[in-house]
């Protein structure tokens, strides 16, 4: 229940977190009671733990307090572009939003800082009975399948990023897919961070029911200034049995943002999970973890991470085999460049019962100068009996001989440069869509630009005769 206090205004939250900054956000969204006390929980656990110390946590020095968790207002979700705020409008449709919901999309859900600005679902998503909406409106319109499940595979005592997403968390996508039904097309959103020293906390629960599929992909960005923000998502996937989920998420932060975001799915018996990750710019801990609960489940995450100057990507994937004759594949591909930190962090577990178990684990990093660095630190942990566990990893810098061949084709050293690392990301990049596809060969050139990799185009036009 809430109790008595005075409620923050939308627009006037402080910096930091307590109770009343927890109380005055569900006060905003005017949940029940059930969802109060489920961030009223997460709170005391947040508040009781310590910031973590390992890996490179401790190197960031981060201020959580320092940080204003909720930016929203109270005006309601557009089911119009037109009607979206203008200036909120053009940074979307920049990002060709507009254009890709009429393409291609599904569903789709635009969030601007702590509240969802956008949602619309093509009816023909309705008439199969797929549930398609933010995680706030999927609270008020399907409470008992949002209590069922939230927090099930991601606790609010998981971690101190679980328990501060749980006890702030707003907007996010939710979807349920009936028994034996595919998403005709892809869903999708958008999180896009302005607010200056800012926190965003979209909480995501996808649950394909059985024998269904889901198919859903989400773009992350946020405006460059000299102000950092901190992000910390957390994303449920429940794969009921004989069920799909394929999970994409590009991620192209300012390099100034802290992304700890959370990402778990548990399939169970003869379920598919498939995470896609691709991370670009921010400081960036993450690990998409797959729990293979049921026999014959299996589970893939094909991770992607570009470092530049000045910045940590410590992405993974964690994967824990329970079931019998569970498959699970690791491929994980690191990029570092100007002096950029790169690492693969990752866990495969077999559980005493996973019988027959398979996992393949490949990390890969790429240094694009001297200066930088790429690192692994797998870990696994094999308890079953008659499993299969197989590990793989290379790192390298950019091989002068490889230049010198495609200069030597009729290529620039920056079009070789290019190639070189295209070839490098493509088994992650193939899983794409088409679309997301023809946009990593752009963003690609993009990250080589401003690591100095290879020449902007002004800069070459400028060094011609």
């Amino acid at each position: 229940m809430q109790s008595a206090l005075d409620f923050y205004e939308p627009d006037n939250f402080p910096s930091g977190i307590s109770r009343k900054v927890v109380e005055s956000i569900s006060h905003i969204k005017n949940e029940p009671g059930w969802v109060t006390e489920f961030r009223l929980r997460a709170l005391e656990t947040y508040m009781s733990r310590p910031m973590p110390s390992w890996g490179f946590i401790p190197q960031f020095k981060i201020d959580l307090d320092s940080y204003v968790h909720y930016v929203g207002s109270r005006q309601k979700k557009k089911k119009s572009w037109d009607e979206v705020d203008p200036e909120v409008l053009r940074s979307f449709e920049r990002l060709g939003i507009p254009e890709h919901e009429r393409r291609y999309l599904a569903g789709l859900e635009a969030m601007n800082d702590s509240e969802t600005v956008y949602a619309n679902v093509k009816k023909e998503l309705a008439d199969l009975g797929i549930i398609f909406c933010d995680i706030d409106t999927a609270i008020r319109e399907y409470p008992e399948i949002v209590k069922k499940y939230i927090g099930s595979v991601v606790t609010p005592e998981d971690n101190k990023f679980a328990a501060l997403n749980s006890a702030v968390f707003s907007g996010g996508s939710f979807a349920y897919c009936p028994r034996g039904v595919k998403t005709p097309m892809p869903l999708q959103a958008y999180f896009k961070v302005t607010a200056a020293s800012s926190g965003q906390y979209e909480r995501t629960l996808l649950i394909a029911d059985e024998g269904s599929e889901i198919v859903y992909s989400e773009g992350c960005s946020s405006v460059q200034d000299s102000g950092t923000n901190f992000h910390t998502a957390v994303v449920e996937l429940v794969a009921h049995k004989d069920a799909r989920i394929h999970y994409t998420t590009i991620q192209n932060w300012k390099k100034n943002m802290y992304n700890w975001t959370v990402k778990r799915g548990i399939a169970h018996e003869s379920a598919h999970i498939t995470w896609t990750d691709v991370n670009i710019g921010a400081q960036t801990i993450k690990y998409p973890g797959i729990i293979l609960a049921g026999d014959h489940a299996t589970g893939d995450v094909l991770s992607l991470a570009f470092a530049g100057g000045g910045q940590i990507q410590d992405t993974g994937a964690r994967i824990i085999h329970v079931g019998k004759n569970t498959r699970s594949n690791v491929l994980a591909k690191g990029v570092s460049l100007d002096g950029g930190i790169n690492s693969y962090r990752g866990l495969v577990k077999f559980e005493k019962g996973a019988t027959g178990a398979m996992s393949h684990v490949k990390c890969d990093g790429l240094m694009m100068d001297a200066r930088s660095e790429s690192h692994a630190y797998p870990y696994n942990d094999v308890s079953g009996e008659n499993g299969q566990l197989n590990y793989e990893a290379t790192v390298s810098r950019i091989n002068d001989d490889q230049l010198f061949y495609l200069q030597s084709r009729g290529l620039s050293e920056d079009e070789a440069k290019l190639l070189i690392v295209s070839g490098f990301c493509e088994g992650v990049v193939r899983d794409l869509n088409v679309e997301y596809s023809v946009e990593m060969t752009r963003l690609i050139r993009m990250i080589l630009e401003d690591g100095k990799a290879i020449a902007a185009p002004e800069q070459a036009a400028a060094a011609l005769p």
